[in-house]
């Protein structure tokens, strides 16, 4: 009961269909009970007419009562019609026959007109009548029959509504189900969309009432997607900005290196270098960050993941030889990618570049690509630590560093593949290399294929 009174609460389309049907059953209801009372009224006002009717042709035609049986009642006549004839008399006159006696027992001081008796423990209709030739005759109907024939005169004018009701609440409940599917389209339209896609809502086909409802969401995405759009750029700015000044310091550091100094001046200024060029490595990451959050153009072509591998291997061999960490690509199979090709670029790097850097002096870097239902997986496995469980839905946050890592970074690289990922429709899934020893990461990323777009 508090489950539907909070749907009934909650729920505009259940209480409108709710209302609507309770209205509906409670003018059916009151509809017919009036029908019925009506059609009840109404059928003993015929039968009242027929007892009319067979006194006057009795009366008319001067019918003798030896035509009917001894108790009155017609010959061959059923029992839900039968009409007691009699005349009313003080014994000197006998129905039909002297000896055949009165039927019923009536009292001979009976008025004309109709009246309702009790016979001899059983009620009767009864209408007494003067005939012209001076006899006074009583033709009577036994109640019980007659409201039997009326109740069920009148329990079949209740048959349309006990049929067509139900069909109105149903036909009501779907009405009201069509007419609130273009919000629940539209609510579907949003859930579904990317973080990115902030593109204003379509209120063509949207009911009037729920127009202003879209305007104001529209206005919101747009204010949305602007503060977006500036935090970007002043992110991309101040990067932009910042890298001229960190290139001249690495410029003055190096130039400062070739000077002659004491071995604790040198040692000082290696230090200094390596802050520096943390600084420059913060700087780029931060405008690939700013570049994978902003929206970029569909890709005209497909892209290669043997051709990304390529690339990125090319890039961060220097990086993987000075560990003596063996690095490759495991396999021939290729999948075609229909996305931007700097997008995959940018996954596979990061991913590959994390897994060098937490990866122990003389470990394994393997990256591999296979397809199943549609999506290309592209899997970068390593023998490094892991990622513990409780971990894994944090080393998504921007400048967040995993646990006890003595490694140097910013802290972005996941940010950023967890941003092109979600832009580009993709699925990052993060496991154990090991699952026996919980060691190693293995990082798949599942993105639709050329052909299922």
């Amino acid at each position: 009961m508090d489950g539907f009174k909070k749907r009934l609460n909650e729920s505009v389309q259940f209480k409108l269909s709710f209302s609507l049907s309770l209205a509906i059953f409670v003018i059916a209801l009151v509809a017919g009970i009036f029908s019925f009372v009506s059609a009840f009224d109404e059928a003993h006002e015929l039968q009242d007419d027929m007892l009319h009717q067979v006194a006057a042709l009795f009366d008319r035609q001067h019918l003798p009562l030896a035509h009917l049986g001894d108790d009155g009642r017609a010959k061959d006549s059923d029992e839900e019609s039968r009409v007691i004839v009699q005349y009313l008399s003080d014994g000197s006159k006998a129905a039909g026959k002297g000896d055949a006696g009165v039927p019923l027992p009536l009292p001979i001081t009976l008025p004309d007109g109709l009246h309702t008796l009790d016979v001899s423990g059983e009620p009767f209709r009864v209408l007494v009548k003067t005939t012209s030739s001076g006899e006074r005759i009583a033709v009577a109907q036994e109640t019980g029959v007659r409201d039997e024939i009326a109740r069920d005169s009148a329990l079949r004018t209740l048959m349309p509504f006990l049929i067509l009701v139900p069909i109105l609440l149903l036909i009501v409940a779907d009405l009201v189900r069509k007419m609130f599917r273009p919000i629940a389209s539209l609510s579907a339209e949003i859930d579904q969309r990317a973080e990115q896609e902030l593109h204003p809502v379509e209120e063509s086909h949207l009911p009037a009432e729920v127009r202003p409802f879209v305007v104001a969401i529209n206005r919101l995405l747009a204010r949305v997607d602007q503060a977006m759009e500036t935090q970007r750029r002043f992110v991309a700015d101040a990067a932009h900005e910042l890298r001229s000044p960190l290139t001249a310091l690495s410029l003055q550091a190096e130039r400062l290196d070739q000077a002659d100094m004491s071995e604790l001046a040198h040692e000082r200024l290696r230090t200094l270098r390596r802050g520096i060029e943390r600084g420059r490595s913060l700087l780029d990451q931060l405008l690939t960050l700013a570049k994978a959050q902003a929206a970029l153009d569909r890709p005209k072509s497909s892209v290669s993941v043997q051709h990304v591998y390529r690339r990125v291997l090319e890039d961060l061999m220097p990086l993987a030889d000075a560990k003596h960490i063996d690095i490759g690509v495991e396999g021939e199979q290729d999948a075609q990618l229909w996305v931007n090709e700097l997008d995959v670029i940018a996954v596979v790097k990061n991913l590959v570049d994390n897994a060098i850097r937490y990866t122990p002096d003389g470990g394994k870097v393997d990256l591999s690509v296979s397809t199943e239902k549609g999506r290309a997986i592209l899997r970068i496995q390593d023998s490094g630590p892991g990622i513990q469980v409780v971990e894994r839905e944090r080393v998504f946050d921007p400048f967040y560093r995993t646990l006890g890592s003595d490694q140097v970074g910013s802290g972005l690289g996941l940010s950023i593949v967890k941003a092109v990922t979600d832009r580009i429709g993709a699925e990052i899934q993060l496991g154990f290399s090991d699952d026996v020893a919980h060691s190693g990461l293995c990082v798949c990323v599942l993105v639709p294929l050329a052909k299922a777009l």
